[in-house]
């Protein structure tokens, strides 16, 4: 009669090792970000074309209709990490030594639809909670709500450094709360068979316990998107699909697969 086995118990979000990272490995991150985009440069600049579209979009709403510019700008950025999953694709195509294919990278987010969907969701409610908070600091700060020209002045004005210091407050709190919880989370859905809850929070593990290499890879992404946005967005042609291809190298780099335990006898 064989002895009973006892059962390892089921793995959890935690039970995930992450990878020890060091602020030298963005470098790294970014030259495979150019390099995938060297070999798969249709693709890229095809992406990088919808983000400077997007800007030119914001531009244009800015100037004829400034009262929707916060609303569009919100769902502009929800919109970004999903173009994204485009990009993913081709370079873990590339990693597996397999040829990038345009229509697969357009349809990559179709396999984990519900999932993404649910991922979604999520940064569209922290997406409003932080228009909202927004809304009510003007509200307290004003007599009445300036347009997005004049929300611009405020923010010049130093007469109003109190609304300065909470609105950018705000904003900071929010833009970190994003980052941490989807810096490697689409990447990680798209790669594996995860939920959306297990990849927000394998996310938000990486940013809690190596807070120095991903508040600077977080820097560093806001400053090449910041200046590729300067020459009438055009940088973003090249800034766009680089970043996201760098993306997917800093979620292979950091999060690490699970090795299952091994049952033993009694």
């Amino acid at each position: 009669m064989n002895p009973p086995t006892e059962t390892p118990p089921a793995p959890t979000v935690f039970d995930l090792p992450l990878n020890r990272l060091a602020p030298g490995d963005i470098a790294r991150w970014l030259r495979l970000g150019w390099a995938d985009f060297r070999r798969a440069p249709g693709i890229g600049l095809f992406y990088g074309g919808c983000f400077a579209v997007m800007g030119w979009l914001l531009l244009y709403v800015f100037r004829h209709a400034p009262a929707w510019t916060l609303a569009l700008s919100a769902g502009f950025l929800l919109m970004g990490p999903f173009l994204c999953v485009g990009l993913y694709d081709v370079s873990r195509k590339l990693e597996r030594g397999e040829p990038p294919d345009f229509g697969d990278s357009l349809t990559a987010w179709d396999t984990r639809l519900g999932t993404m969907a649910i991922f979604g969701g999520v940064l569209l409610i922290l997406e409003m909670l932080w228009g909202r908070a927004s809304l009510v600091i003007f509200a307290v700060s004003f007599d009445g709500m300036p347009d997005f020209k004049g929300s611009l002045l405020a923010l010049l004005d130093p007469d109003n450094l109190g609304f300065i210091v909470a609105y950018l407050g705000v904003g900071a709190l929010f833009a970190g709360l994003i980052f941490a919880v989807s810096v490697v989370s689409i990447p990680m859905i798209l790669d594996r068979q995860t939920d959306a809850i297990t990849a927000g929070l394998t996310s938000l593990r990486l940013c809690l316990t190596q807070p120095g290499v991903m508040l600077l890879w977080g820097a560093t992404l806001t400053v090449l998107v910041v200046l590729a946005l300067l020459p009438a967005f055009l940088g973003l042609l090249l800034v766009g699909p680089v970043l996201g291809h760098a993306s997917w190298h800093a979620y292979r780099a950091a999060v690490g697969v699970h090795e299952p335990a091994v049952a033993t006898s009694s």
